[in-house]
């Protein structure tokens, strides 16, 4: 209501001016992300992998044969090789989804192929288990 009132004219008493009202220029969503060089990148995952391996924490196998997604051959692989940690990451060379399937059920193992493993992954598993295949796409990757 604007006429009548003997008062100056409000838009709403949601106005920021008003006592209860909104805030002027309120808090707006920000991406605060930043991006890191290729090269920087590259330095960190080569550096923790040196990390790990001074450590004493690469098991490297030859390749994994699986006729047909059995967890339960992973787990006895897995401790044939002498890993008993509780985080382990696994690398393969390619995409084997007999394997894939075999050990995506087992807690804190994890498998990725070569080229995707990050930085992150390699310091938060206790041990890497690495197939051949990873190590030469490593190599070429890492150089």
């Amino acid at each position: 209501k604007q006429k009548g009132t003997g008062r100056a004219r409000q838009g709403t008493i949601r106005a920021p001016h008003m006592v209860g009202g909104g805030r002027a220029h309120g808090p707006q969503p920000r991406d605060y992300s930043q991006t890191l060089p290729k090269k920087v990148k590259k330095l960190a995952r080569r550096s923790v992998l040196t990390y790990k391996a001074k450590e004493s924490k690469i098991v490297v196998v030859e390749d994994f044969e699986f006729d047909g997604p059995k967890t339960k051959k992973v787990i006895e692989m897995l401790n044939k090789l002498g890993v008993t940690d509780r985080k382990v990451l696994i690398l393969t060379g390619n995409y084997d989804q007999n394997f894939y399937r075999s050990a995506r059920n087992i807690p804190y193992k994890s498998v990725l192929t070569a080229p995707q493993f990050s930085t992150y992954d390699v310091l938060n598993a206790n041990t890497l288990v690495l197939q051949k295949g990873a190590v030469n796409i490593i190599n070429e990757v890492l150089g």
